[in-house]
């Protein structure tokens, strides 16, 4: 769900582009084996719940760090666990963004389930909300119902098509104002209470550029936030393969340059480098290249809001998709350490959204190029035993 993923990309294109003069030429590539389970997906299971759990597993996360357990109880229930070494300690102190995307989870699982015709009975926090810190208790504890009278969620659809997408946008292709409100619609569901927002007046447009760049700097230039994304890059394709989360820089490219020695974590680290500064340029041309921006605000910061914001994520990005439009979440923003807390806070008063509400996500639109899946682990890793 992070930019940071992008500038590291980039920092890698430089140092190739600057040591092979292969400019034009495709950098990243991921190994089949990392992206087999979107077929796996659509292929099913035996049992209804691991269909639904093939479906969620592909939901947008923070840092792609995968950190879902499900545990089969009976024959029609599961729960779900935070694999609490998947946290990000420095970008996502309190675990906001990893409970965000336990929400994509369970909206992907919900609506996957109801496509095989079962009502996913969804008991949040059973043991108690994990305050302040996410911690091992069950995010979720699911019941799988059979239920004829319902119907199939129209955005079920694209749920093999969504991306996260954090290419360049077309800045000549203006966002059509008619898709904001198909987007808007998209976020009401059963229980939730968030509210949309989206800009794409020029003014607004270009002053939230400007903030996004702007978070972007202080998270690549804090040494500890910034070292949380090195050590979680996988660089060549035997990586990727070996460990599909975190920052894929995988392909023949990238291969190559690891074993020349020169794509390395130290590199990538160095803010003193050119592959650095190249890349913090690029990723300025990214970020100004938004066409517009949304935004989901809930009147609270409990899990169970934070949880809300994540399934109305999934549902904005999935509605965006049969649209055309891409999306890309800018979440550095909105992270809670110290060097982040002015820029939390002039985001906040720009968008008008005073305490105790807050935003809980924030992103830009546009138009972007197609892109291919991005890894994930197999479904059966992320299945615990009693």
């Amino acid at each position: 769900m992070h930019t940071r993923r992008r500038v590291l990309t980039w920092a890698a294109g430089a140092i190739a582009v600057t040591a092979m003069g292969a400019a034009g030429v495709k950098l990243l590539e991921v190994p089949d084996e990392a992206t087999a389970p979107w077929q796996r997906a659509a292929e099913g299971y035996s049992d209804p719940r691991l269909d639904a759990l093939g479906y969620a597993i592909l939901a947008p996360n923070p840092h792609n760090r995968q950190p879902w357990q499900a545990r089969l109880m009976g024959e029609d229930a599961l729960e779900i666990t935070c694999d609490l070494g998947r946290r990000l300690p420095d970008t996502d102190p309190f675990g906001r963004q990893i409970t965000i995307g336990f929400g994509c989870f369970l909206e992907l699982f919900s609506i996957s389930a109801r496509e095989k015709g079962y009502r996913a009975e969804i008991d949040l926090w059973p043991d108690g909300e994990p305050l302040p810190r996410l911690d091992a208790r069950a995010v979720a504890r699911i019941r799988m119902v059979p239920d004829a009278s319902l119907s199939a969620d129209p955005l079920f659809a694209f749920a093999l098509h969504r991306r996260s997408n954090k290419e360049n946008y077309d800045r000549a292709r203006a966002v059509d104002a008619g898709v904001l409100p198909k987007l808007k619609a998209a976020t009401v569901h059963s229980g939730a209470s968030v509210a949309f927002g989206a800009s794409i007046e020029a003014n607004r447009v270009a002053a939230l550029r400007d903030l996004s760049y702007r978070a972007h700097e202080v998270e690549s230039l804090t040494p500890r936030t910034m070292q949380e994304s090195i050590d979680l890059m996988r660089i060549g394709s035997s990586e990727v393969a070996a460990n599909p989360d975190g920052i894929s820089l995988g392909g023949p490219k990238m291969t190559l340059l690891k074993g020349m020695g020169i794509m390395n974590r130290k590199a990538m680290a160095d803010p003193t480098s050119t592959a650095f500064r190249q890349g913090l340029e690029m990723f300025h041309t990214m970020l100004h290249s938004a066409m517009g921006h949304v935004w989901l605000a809930t009147p609270g910061n409990s899990r169970t809001d934070q949880i809300a914001a994540g399934r109305s994520w999934v549902r904005v990005n999935l509605a965006a998709t049969a649209q055309g439009l891409a999306v890309h979440p800018l979440s550095q923003v909105l992270q809670e350490y110290a060097e982040m807390a002015p820029l939390y806070d002039e985001l906040h008063q720009f968008l008008g959204v005073e305490a105790p509400s807050r935003v809980q996500m924030f992103g830009r639109i546009g138009y972007g190029p197609a892109l291919g899946h991005s890894p994930r682990w197999p479904l059966e890793t992320r299945l615990i035993s009693a």
